[in-house]
């Protein structure tokens, strides 16, 4: 490859909102929804259209995992590693970002539950409402270990994960920013085939398909790998147009592969590489409406199983009385993903961007009440918002 399409530089495209990194944050929050929402129509679409539907799902929240350690490396690191904001208040931040969201989708859920079962029409499939399950999922700790997690809002695993990926971060930073940045590329893509190899020796999975209780293991290695993607983005430039058609080539060349069979691998290379080509475009007209579905995805994510859920216990009571003709069957499935969607604008500007502006307002005046000044670090576009 000639080096004057990909060289060491020490200015290199600064990621911006309202560009592809929004844009794919959006795509794949949307396709989570399909994965999750994908067997409670009539048939499932894994049988009726392909076994994508259904096994892609933990390539997704792959891609968010290390999407989150790329932005936020690329958004806090150097703040992080100069001193301009401290690890404890980098994790408190993180942390604020993501729990009210989780608390107020996780005792909703409780209540309709409570409500669901109060009216006579408990849920179909108690077992995944289990009572003893749920205080480690409310408390963020079915990641490490701790008996609870199943059911419910599962997908907050992977925000449980996160939370220790927040109190690794900084301590990460001291180490990856002395690296050169093929270095930096090397030790992610070495640490996390270690990882792999680990997993599949001492426990019999190979690390991507991690039980939700050792979610943290799962989570890191890729979290890490972001980072590492991030540290050699801000060191090395790569043409826009080179970055551009690369980043077409591997979402084109990832879904023809999942098409056929699962390459966990493979994909994850794939993956890899999208986020690192979105990174290298230029945002030269950020779109609005881009930017704002972006801003959207956090919530699209937590809610969507919570909507799921709700949406179908409502919908099962109804075809339990009447019987419905398939193509209402469909309809109404094509409905809740609507929902879900709908229901993610509407928590975001009502509840969910209210609550954070206000969050926001008291880490500013706490930074100035102890005499620091917070880094003007701009909006994240990871999964955690």
């Amino acid at each position: 490859m000639p080096w004057s399409v990909i060289s060491t530089r020490n200015e290199t495209v600064q990621i911006a909102r309202g560009g592809w990194l929004d844009a794919l944050r959006f795509i794949v929050a949307f396709l989570i929804i399909l994965h999750h929402f994908q067997a409670a129509g009539p048939v499932p679409l894994a049988h009726v259209i392909n076994p994508i539907f259904e096994r892609g799902g933990f390539l997704l929240t792959n891609f968010f995992l290390i999407d989150s350690g790329y932005v936020l490396m690329r958004v806090y690191g150097a703040a992080v590693d100069k001193g301009r904001l401290s690890p404890g208040d980098f994790f408190l931040k993180r942390f604020l970002r993501v729990v009210p969201a989780h608390l107020i989708m996780g005792l909703s859920l409780v209540g309709f539950v409570l409500l669901a079962a109060a009216a006579g029409v408990p849920p179909r499939n108690p077992e995944w409402f289990a009572w003893d399950q749920l205080p480690a999922q409310l408390l963020l700790l079915q990641s490490y270990g701790v008996h609870g997690g199943l059911g419910w809002n599962a997908p907050t695993w992977s925000i449980s994960a996160l939370i220790g990926c927040y109190l690794a971060f900084p301590w990460i930073i001291r180490g990856l920013m002395r690296l050169g940045p093929w270095s930096a590329l090397a030790v992610g893509v070495g640490v996390y085939l270690v990882a792999n190899q680990l997993c599949w020796h001492f426990l019999g999975y190979p690390v991507y398909q991690m039980p939700m209780r050792y979610g943290i293991i799962r989570a890191l290695p890729l979290f890490f790998l972001g980072m590492c993607l991030a540290w050699f983005a801000q060191k090395v430039w790569i043409a826009p147009r080179l970055a551009g058609w690369t980043g077409v080539l591997a979402a084109v060349g990832f879904f023809a592969l999942e098409l056929h069979d699962k390459h966990a691998l493979a994909a994850l290379t794939l993956i890899s590489i999208i986020i690192l080509a979105a990174g290298a475009v230029p945002v030269k007209k950020p779109s609005k409406l881009v930017e704002t579905a972006a801003m959207v995805s956090f919530s699209m994510f937590i809610s969507n199983e919570v909507i799921r859920i709700v949406w179908f216990g409502v919908v099962n009571a109804v075809e339990a009385r009447i019987s419905l003709p398939v193509a209402a069957q469909w309809g109404l499935w094509g409905l809740g993903v609507a929902a879900a969607v709908a229901f993610a604008f509407a928590f975001h500007f009502a509840i969910d961007n209210p609550i954070q502006t206000r969050i926001r307002g008291w880490l500013k005046r706490r930074s100035a009440r102890r005499g620091k000044v917070q880094p003007k670090l701009g909006p994240v576009l990871s999964i955690d918002g």
